[in-house]
């Protein structure tokens, strides 16, 4: 059940015109997604024809190609539609044709979406990528990194039910408060790529799903802050793990000006050196997929969304290794 390849990549090399940063990004994701692999993930649970007796279902690899652009740009249901009527350069990657073929509406794309979600696939496709980089030789190593992000929800009750969503939870960060849900992930320390991802309401602390951050053969962990006392969870014993916990911000200004203090405050800048790699897969997710507000209601949706996005995010930061072995 292939997508029609009929313009996306001979388009590109065939005009002379100057490549826009669109078609360059979707170009390098055409050439990085495993694409086959995911398909034959999702093809048992998606419909061979029409539960009504009308038209036929429309391709599954065009309907994974729109989900990962509604990813990539951050779009609505509605405003994916649009954007597939109006941006050739969308439409050629979802290999649809505007003269004779029918454009997926925007329930066609939320039906989609919801059978990710029903199934659990978010979860497979984010290990199915795992699988692939793995192969690629992109293994996880003995150390990892641990953090949380949060990622705000709408507070305003202005809904069809009136209500926030009863699922997300406000929290205080520093002197301001937060609605929504917290990102929690495991990066390679090495690599930087997410291993595990888990995701939570926004009240809840960021030591609670640190154990299923880990894949369970790490040597070394590192955290910020906030995970002070990791090492004395009781899902923690036992596991021969080398615990690298920042010192709380106002106890290392307190340090003294001393070659013990100064000793000190070298080893929390390396260990702040390694955990910087934790932020980059998070300013993919946030910054260059626009991820920074829920859409969806109920953390079921919302944890196949983010699982989707942490494996394009993996995906996005080893591309140019990965194009180097196509």
């Amino acid at each position: 059940m292939g997508v029609k390849q009929f313009g996306f990549g001979d388009y590109e090399q065939s005009t002379a015109k100057k490549r826009t940063r669109r078609e360059r990004f979707l170009a390098e994701m055409e050439a990085v997604v495993p694409w086959s692999a995911l398909i034959d993930l999702i093809e048992p649970h998606y419909p061979k024809t029409s539960k009504k007796g009308g038209r036929p279902p429309y391709p599954l690899a065009t309907m994974l190609r729109i989900h990962l652009l509604q990813q990539w740009y951050d779009l609505s249901d509605p405003a994916m539609e649009d954007a597939l009527i109006e941006v050739p350069t969308m439409r050629r990657f979802a290999g649809i044709d505007l003269i004779s073929d029918r454009i997926p509406d925007e329930t066609t794309i939320l039906m989609f979406r919801h059978l990710l979600e029903k199934h659990n696939l978010g979860e497979q496709i984010f290990e199915t990528v795992k699988a692939h980089l793995k192969a690629n030789g992109m293994a996880m190593k003995q150390g990892t990194i641990i953090d949380a992000t949060l990622i705000a929800a709408p507070s305003s009750t202005k809904n069809k039910k009136g209500k926030r969503d009863p699922e997300m939870h406000q929290t205080k960060k520093g002197n301001q408060w937060y609605f929504g849900m917290k990102v929690h992930i495991g990066v390679d320390k090495d690599t930087g790529l997410i291993h595990a991802v888990e995701t939570t309401a926004a009240n809840v602390h960021d030591l609670t799903p640190a154990a299923e951050l880990l894949h369970g053969e790490e040597t070394v962990v590192y955290a910020d802050a906030g995970y002070q006392g990791i090492e004395k969870r009781p899902e923690m014993e036992g596991k021969g793990i080398g615990f690298r916990v920042a010192m709380r911000p106002g106890k290392r200004r307190a340090l003294p000006d001393t070659p013990e203090g100064r000793l000190d405050d070298l080893i929390e800048t390396a260990k702040a050196h390694i955990r910087a790699k934790v932020e980059h897969p998070f300013r993919v997710i946030k910054r260059q997929f626009g991820f920074q507000n829920t859409r969806l209601r109920g953390m079921i949706k919302n944890r196949c969304k983010v699982n989707v996005l942490a494996a394009l995010a993996n995906l996005f930061m080893v591309r140019h290794q990965l194009l180097c072995r196509t």
